[in-house]
């Protein structure tokens, strides 16, 4: 509402305008967030953020050989600061339409200029995993975890990985780390249920 009553007293706040697309697209809107962003294209407005937002939001409305062209235009403009966060929106909508050697390239790259993105490494140790390489999964896994302890995916990941190869001990305990940065996660909740009676008959 603020951002409406910004635009009606400047239709070309440009800020404004793409706090209304994010919020279109958060309210899973993206058909009316692509709208919005298109129209910050024809303002003239051409930043790392608006093609990276526009290729998001193409991915989310099915238009797929947008979402890449658009973001492969994120990639052109993006500095050192904001080319990894591009490279995992590749990565994201390549696993989307089921290109895995490109998600797979994506990740690694996003993992390797941006060091810090814990999102990138946990997704590059699943594609490992389904490779076969349980060890490098792991310890990608282990390294997203390091990097971003409020994550509670690398936690649940590990857990499901070394509950499978009967780890079970060290499964119950990732599983404690994910749940105490997502005390509702579905899947860890259920996990651990059934850690907890594979312990009641040991």
């Amino acid at each position: 509402e603020y951002y409406k009553k910004v635009l009606d007293l400047d239709s070309t706040s440009v800020e404004a305008i793409a706090c209304i697309a994010a919020n279109y697209f958060y309210a899973d809107q993206p058909e009316v967030a692509l709208r919005t962003y298109r129209r910050l294209l024809q303002m003239g407005v051409t930043t790392t953020e608006l093609w990276n937002n526009l290729g998001l939001t193409c991915f989310y409305s099915s238009q797929y050989d947008m979402a890449l062209s658009c973001l492969e235009r994120a990639v052109g403009m993006a500095d050192d600061s904001s080319v990894g966060t591009v490279w995992f929106n590749i990565g994201l909508v390549a696993v989307g339409i089921g290109d895995v050697a490109l998600a797979h390239q994506a990740f690694k790259i996003a993992s390797n200029v941006d060091a810090n993105l814990a999102e990138a490494f946990n997704n590059l140790a699943i594609l490992e995993l389904r490779k076969g390489n349980v060890e490098q999964s792991r310890n990608l896994l282990h390294t997203a975890s390091y990097l971003c302890s409020t994550l509670h995916e690398p936690s649940y990941n590990a857990a499901l990985l070394n509950f499978k190869l009967g780890d079970f001990q060290q499964a119950y305990s990732l599983c404690q780390r994910a749940l105490d940065a997502y005390p509702d996660h579905s899947e860890t909740l259920e996990l651990r249920k059934q850690l907890r009676a594979a312990f009641a008959t040991l």
